[in-house]
């Protein structure tokens, strides 16, 4: 049975892991945000005091805690398309193409440069997804993914297992960068996107391994291009937010835009008494990513 932790109550303290505890038995009048980490954990804190005042979205700000961080901001720009001006970029599909086309020719563009992430340390083990940014064998994914610590082994669309290594982590981002040195031709590099591009109902794909099934694809539609969420202790943080279905496994992987292109990192789902993906997730906007990846790649 899986561990849990949780509040007895919203104001309660957190109790340690153990097979017999029931989170939250009463009743709950506002959505817990839970980071996508591995299944039964629980990222939370209580809900903020408020006005007894009714208004539009009381209760749904009540309740945006995400366990994600912001990147600090500058330079970025001008790195951000240095590196990737030698990128081919993937040709814009017609406009008047069917949407399902547009989809499949996304994904087909996706699927080569994601791996699925598998971290088995001396007394845990986790998994997520990231995806392959240069020639060099680098690959995104989220710190929340690596943080535990172990042997890092990557899969990619051809099954074979490789193994990679840290290159460098940033807890307040939610960022972390591998390298796989060995066998990193056999990965396409993805092309960044833009999220600023980015337009509300525009469809959208989430690239990963939900539940260890690798190689899966969801779709959904952008639903907000800079929701503000409560991201961990750093405040409130622009995300991009998508009902294209994410769940626990998909931590780290692309949200790619109807041309292949990232325009975010998959980070973090809504939760109602955490039941489960409800169709509400979150992305970090991959011009955030890209930077503390090249601040990362430039320190190691």
């Amino acid at each position: 049975m899986t561990a849990m932790l949780g509040y007895d109550d919203p104001g309660g303290q957190y109790h340690a892991p153990g097979p017999r505890y029931e989170p939250w038995p009463g009743p709950r009048t506002y959505p817990r945000h839970r980071a996508d980490l591995p299944p039964g954990t629980v990222w939370d804190e209580p809900p903020p005091e408020r006005s007894r005042r009714r208004g539009p979205g009381r209760f749904l700000l009540a309740g945006l805690l995400i366990a994600v961080f912001s990147a600090a901001s500058g330079g970025a720009a001008g790195w951000y398309a240095s590196l990737w001006a030698n990128v081919q970029q993937t040709p814009r599909l017609a406009a008047d193409a069917a949407v399902p086309e547009a989809l499949v020719g996304a994904a087909e563009e996706a699927l080569p440069g994601v791996v699925s992430i598998e971290v088995v340390g001396d007394e845990e083990a986790s998994s997520g997804s990231g995806f392959v940014i240069d020639d060099q064998g680098h690959i995104v994914t989220n710190n929340h993914v690596v943080a535990s610590g172990g042997r890092i082994t990557v899969v990619g669309q051809d099954g074979e297992e490789r193994t990679a290594r840290l290159v460098g982590r940033v807890a307040r981002t939610d960022i972390a960068v591998l390298r796989v040195a060995e066998g990193a031709e056999a990965f396409r590099p993805l092309t960044l996107g833009r999220s600023t591009d980015l337009k509300v109902g525009e469809p959208v794909l989430a690239v990963g391994s939900p539940l260890g099934l690798s190689g899966s694809v969801t779709a959904g539609i952008v639903s907000a291009v800079d929701r503000q969420v409560r991201m961990g202790n750093a405040g409130r943080q622009s995300a991009v937010q998508t009902d294209a279905s994410i769940n626990p496994g998909n931590s780290g992987g692309p949200l790619v835009n109807a041309r292949g292109q990232v325009v975010g990192v998959n980070t973090a789902i809504a939760t109602i008494d955490g039941n489960g993906n409800i169709g509400i997730g979150f992305a970090i906007p991959i011009e955030r990513a890209a930077q503390t990846a090249q601040e990362i790649i430039a320190a190691a």
